[in-house]
């Protein structure tokens, strides 16, 4: 698919978005060489609280800021944020330009350069672990702070949706998303059945209130 017919593929609400972005394959070219991923779980994201679907737990719903500056748009490129001091996860922006939303990337199967993502995943027990979570999909695919704002049109990252809709796509609440956008209101985590790479479902952990 090229990047123009993409874009108009991305032009959509992200919960319309993330059930088929089920099977499409992530690819990412560095000098070392190409890593394929076959999407196995993905979480949608709407906008900000003043937009027409506000989502609280959305990286946007508060407004725009330097982090979440790439979320708002133009679709076809990649929202990547750093958490928990140690973590890079990439997230599909799409939508309308200034709809602030996007799909963040979950889980995947490595379908092309398994050699490489091992060697960048050493610590992955099995290939079915190489990708399971967002962060760790992010690893294997040499995904990090300078890739924030990355455009899909295949120089560097390619996205190829698949050629059918995925049948049999399941939802669920999406994983660690404290308060309203964590409950069963916001069933907008979705994946594959039967994939040993889909990771294993945590409810946000309560913080405690800061003196």
């Amino acid at each position: 698919m090229d990047f123009e017919t993409l874009v108009r593929w991305l032009l959509r609400d992200p919960v319309a978005v993330a059930p088929d972005l089920l099977g499409a394959v992530l690819t990412h070219t560095t000098p070392e060489g190409t890593v394929g991923v076959r999407l196995t779980e993905v979480e949608a994201y709407r906008g900000h609280r003043d937009s027409d679907h506000p989502d609280p737990g959305s990286h946007s719903y508060n407004g725009r800021t330097p982090r979440n500056e790439v979320m708002w748009g133009p679709p076809g490129h990649l929202y990547v944020y750093f958490t928990y001091g140690m973590h890079f996860c990439a997230n599909v922006v799409c939508g309308p330009a200034g709809s602030s939303s996007g799909c963040l990337l979950r889980a995947g199967e490595i379908v092309e350069g398994i050699d490489l993502a091992r060697s960048r995943r050493s610590a992955a027990r099995r290939d079915a672990d190489l990708a399971r979570g967002p962060a760790r999909l992010a690893q294997a695919l040499s995904i990090g702070r300078d890739d924030n704002g990355a455009t899909l049109d295949g120089a560097s990252f390619r996205l190829e949706p698949p050629a059918h809709r995925a049948a049999g796509v399941l939802s669920g609440p999406r994983v660690g998303v404290a308060g309203e956008g964590g409950s069963a209101d916001y069933l907008w985590r979705f994946w594959l059945p039967g994939e040993p790479s889909v990771s294993t479902y945590r409810a946000a952990k309560p913080r405690p209130a800061r003196g």
